[in-house]
């Protein structure tokens, strides 16, 4: 048994998904001044999903629902996606961002299982609160661990594809660390780099 787990925001998906809802505010500089930070490594990851889901309070859950069905999806994800699992890899997403992207985007791109966070919503519109598996700086490094436990694979069997500072605590128990079109704080601890966007970039350095 072999683990694949891919951060999704800027990994799986072109761009940062709250970064698309924010903009259906008008607030998206807001937003994506925040998230940025939160990447770089610069604010708590807790912190700081809480402050950017609060700007987001009273955007329609329809709305926030209908972005999540039409992001843009890397180049090569599903492809990549595909080709691990045929050479027997269990594929999985990691998200600090939102079930409803995540889950949607599951059987599109083809991975087994994804974990990350909810949007509270009430009568049809975004409450301003969150809560799931990916509100902390480590709950990626947890979560990994308890897969691991489960699926019975050791780190030498575990890859991680990530491009920001959440995705330190998995890079922890990988041997295979890709940091893909990554910020520098990352970088630091990958063993490979991929600078351009095109995830089958991930199939020449590890099949």
């Amino acid at each position: 048994m072999k683990l694949c787990v891919f951060d999704f925001d800027s990994t799986l998906m072109d761009g940062e998904t709250i970064d698309f809802f924010a903009e259906a505010l008008g607030i998206k500089d807001q937003v994506a001044a925040i998230t940025e930070q939160a990447m770089n490594g610069e604010l708590d990851f807790f912190e700081s999903l809480q402050q950017r889901v609060a700007l987001l309070q009273g955007l329609r859950f329809s709305i926030v629902e209908e972005i999540s069905q039409n992001l843009p999806y890397m180049n090569g994800a599903k492809e990549t996606i595909a080709r691990l699992k045929k050479s027997g890899y269990t594929v999985v997403c990691f998200s600090g961002g939102f079930r409803v992207a995540t889950t949607y985007a599951k059987d599109i791109l083809g991975y087994d299982a994804d974990f990350s966070n909810v949007l509270h919503h009430k009568n049809g519109t975004l409450t301003g609160l969150v809560g799931g598996d990916m509100m902390f700086d480590f709950s990626k490094g947890d979560m990994i661990q308890r897969l691991q436990n489960i699926l019975h694979v050791n780190r030498a069997n575990t890859m991680v594809v990530g491009d920001g500072a959440n995705d330190r605590s998995m890079f922890a128990h990988a041997d295979t660390r890709i940091a893909f079109c990554a910020k520098p704080i990352l970088k630091r601890d990958a063993n490979i780099i991929i600078e351009n966007k095109d995830l089958t970039q991930i199939l020449e350095k590890v099949l």
